[in-house]
């Protein structure tokens, strides 16, 4: 391929890609909490929580780079599909189908680095590493972490318990649910807290 055409194909890569910072996560669309987090906010924190992993809290030695890198690859079919929910009455499979569609779109974009993408993609898909668990965890984490910034934000507790509900019992690595322990711990003592104020 020429130069040209490549450049030519990897700008609109850049651009779909750039569509991600302007998505706004359908769950709190649903949710009407307003200026609420887009696609790519919630893949950068995901993408920082992977330095968090040290000798002392990766005791299975997950491959840092690649947790990180599963981290921004996850929700890149997103650009083109949106943010499907349950609520948006797509059943999985269909949802499955259009991402997988879209992450081939995308990969034939960017050539090799795109098949690169779209193998880190159907490894958290399939969740068949430790570091697509991991990521996955991480996925799960960041929204409840962002629920109670909103319900501290909008002094509403328990405003956004489903998606608390949805995750309890999920987390599996010891490091999350560590994290997970303390975030229950603030928000029950920030539902106290209310309580003695109203």
């Amino acid at each position: 391929m020429d130069l040209g055409l490549e450049n030519k194909k990897i700008l609109e890569f850049l651009e779909l890609v750039g569509r991600l910072k302007h998505i706004k996560r359908t769950g709190w669309v649903i949710c009407d909490i307003e200026n609420c987090e887009t696609i790519a906010g919630h893949m950068y924190r995901m993408g920082l929580m992977t330095f968090l992993l040290t000798e002392k809290n990766n005791p299975t030695k997950l491959d840092r780079f690649k947790c990180l890198q599963i981290a921004l690859i996850h929700d890149l079919a997103e650009c083109i599909v949106g943010d499907l929910t349950p609520h948006c009455g797509v059943t999985p499979e269909e949802k499955h189908r259009r991402e997988d569609e879209a992450m081939k779109t995308i990969a034939e974009l960017t050539g090799l680095a795109g098949d690169r993408m779209y193998e880190i993609y159907k490894e958290y898909e399939n969740q068949s590493s430790p570091e697509a668990k991991f990521a996955k965890d991480l996925d799960r984490y960041d929204m409840i972490l962002q629920a109670f910034e909103y319900e501290k934000r909008e002094n509403k507790p328990k405003k956004l318990e489903e998606f608390f509900q949805s995750t309890y019992g999920t987390f599996n690595h010891p490091f999350i649910q560590g994290l997970a322990k303390e975030l229950y711990k603030q928000r029950e003592e920030f539902e106290k807290q209310s309580n003695n104020i109203g």
